[in-house]
């Protein structure tokens, strides 16, 4: 199991797509490569944008497929950050 703490990297306020660029290619996908679950740790990240949300994982999406959503698990989200990411999931799941 990968554990990958948001705040720590992008703080509380996630809106740096080049900081979500940088964990989705050197920790989220090295991860999922070598089949490890991976946890995203949203606590302490009070909003965030569906920019760096897309720039997390849609490339995961687009790659793994939507079963990649199986591997991974969203943690300490709030309501805010919770819907962004359903958001994204939902919109790439049915990007075609």
């Amino acid at each position: 199991m990968t554990t990958i703490s948001i705040f720590a990297l992008a703080g509380g306020f996630a809106e740096n797509k080049d900081i979500a660029r940088e964990i989705r290619l050197k920790s989220i996908l090295p991860a999922l490569e070598k089949r490890d679950m991976v946890t995203l740790d949203f606590a302490g990240v009070t909003s965030t944008t569906q920019s760096f949300v897309h720039a997390l994982i849609s490339d995961v999406i687009r790659k793994y497929g939507s079963d990649v959503l199986e591997r991974i698990e969203f943690k300490g989200c709030g309501e805010n950050v919770r819907e962004i990411i359903s958001i994204v999931a939902d919109y790439m799941q049915h990007a075609d």
